[in-house]
């Protein structure tokens, strides 16, 4: 790989540009706005807002949704999921997973993952 793609590529990550765009996308795709212009323009006001604590961030889903999530991610209804199964809803909802503390034996609530995510 060449030094400038290297370089672009760290860009990217290191101000998480693939994340946002892609939750962005979603949000745009969920809501499907008349004028999708304006809708990006204040959900990037939203996330400004949302960094200096002035305001909430854009969230794809609200908290019915979550648990929603968490029931078809917990199958047997044990009140609780694998750092795996959590993996794989962060996944499943655009969001990355490479920050990801949690150790093999760690079971995860609907209110560790309603924070978490």
């Amino acid at each position: 790989m060449a030094a400038g793609e290297q370089q672009g590529r760290d860009y990217l990550q290191r101000h998480r540009l693939p994340e946002l765009l892609h939750r962005l996308s979603a949000l745009l795709l969920y809501h499907r706005p008349e004028r999708p212009h304006e809708f990006l323009i204040q959900a990037l006001e939203r996330v400004k807002a949302g960094k200096r604590a002035e305001g909430e961030y854009p969230y794809l889903m609200d908290e019915a949704n979550l648990a929603a999530m968490f029931e078809l991610l917990d199958v047997v209804g044990q009140g609780h999921i694998t750092p795996a199964q959590y993996s794989e809803g962060l996944k499943t909802l655009g969001l990355s997973t490479e920050d990801l503390q949690f150790g093999d034996d760690v079971n995860i609530t609907l209110d560790v993952f309603k924070e978490e995510v």
